[in-house]
């Protein structure tokens, strides 16, 4: 899990993509309110950690949606329709391998077990 998480390569799971999206609304709020954006008196230290830290921030979630529209078999481009990040955490990926990459969950990927010939 988290292997990459600001490259834009492979399949991550909806487990994956529900973490970091927590992990970016806890990171994003504690920047705001360390920066004094949410108590109304913003300081000119904690604007610029802000605008330093968010970049990387912004970068990350998107990266990881991206990877989440890979598992759906769709371009990371889907993920600026209205609503689709909800259905990122929602919908089930593609079994097995894909344009994108092998199934992160290990299922399709032609690396299972085939029983051939009968119980003798």
């Amino acid at each position: 899990m988290f292997k990459n998480p600001f490259s834009f390569e492979g399949r991550i799971r909806r487990m994956e993509y529900g973490l970091s999206l927590i992990l970016y609304i806890i990171v994003y709020y504690s920047l705001l309110f360390g920066s004094g954006m949410l108590t109304g008196n913003p300081s000119t230290v904690g604007s610029i950690v802000l605008f330093v830290v968010i970049i990387p921030l912004i970068w990350f979630m998107i990266a990881q949606a991206a990877k989440r529209c890979h598992d759906r078999g769709n371009s990371g481009w889907w993920q600026l329709i209205p609503f689709y990040g909800l259905w990122l955490l929602f919908a089930d990926g593609e079994y097995g391998e894909n344009a994108y990459g092998p199934n992160p969950k290990n299922q399709g990927n032609g690396n299972e077990v085939e029983q051939i010939g009968s119980a003798e």
